[in-house]
């Protein structure tokens, strides 16, 4: 009886494993996402959209932070293989810690896309929102968290 129920825990233990080993990330740059939804998306990946050019927006974005004199209260990662996914954490107490706020926050990164160089190629550009432009970049995924206790996750297709 002892074995079986180890045996149990053990399963139980490896399938909670390989269900987390997908997000390696949560748990160290944010927690465990709470919610999830799936962002579909017309826009096509720019043939020109590679690991170096995402890694670029996000120094780029940084970098424009910095100009201004202030922190956004937040901070931006490419992570993954390939840099595909772009993880957002909230740096300040109680700024991002809805929903809500988190995409507000979204909303007003869609003003800062739009004035890069490969959103400009776009017919229509303030037709597409902020989660189109990371497709446009080949992100896959993005994550917004407040840094402490709520973490909100985007597939992007």
């Amino acid at each position: 009886m002892a074995y079986i129920r180890f045996s149990w825990l053990a399963l139980v233990g490896l399938l909670s494993w390989s269900a987390h080993a997908s997000d390696l990330h949560a748990g160290y740059y944010y927690p465990e996402p709470q919610t999830r939804e799936v962002y579909a998306s017309e826009i096509e990946q720019a043939v020109d959209a590679t690991e170096g050019s995402r890694a670029a927006f996000v120094v780029g974005l940084a970098a424009q932070h910095l100009d201004q004199g202030y922190t956004p209260g937040y901070h931006l990662f490419a992570k993954g293989e390939h840099l595909e996914k772009l993880i957002i954490v909230g740096t300040t107490e109680g700024r991002y810690n809805t929903l809500f706020r988190m995409r507000a926050m979204l909303a007003s990164l869609t003003s800062r896309a739009r004035a890069t160089p490969l959103f400009s190629q776009i017919d229509r550009p303030y037709e597409l929102n902020f989660l189109d432009f990371c497709k446009l970049m080949g992100f896959r995924q993005v994550t917004v968290s407040d840094g402490d206790k709520v973490a909100h996750q985007i597939k992007i297709r």
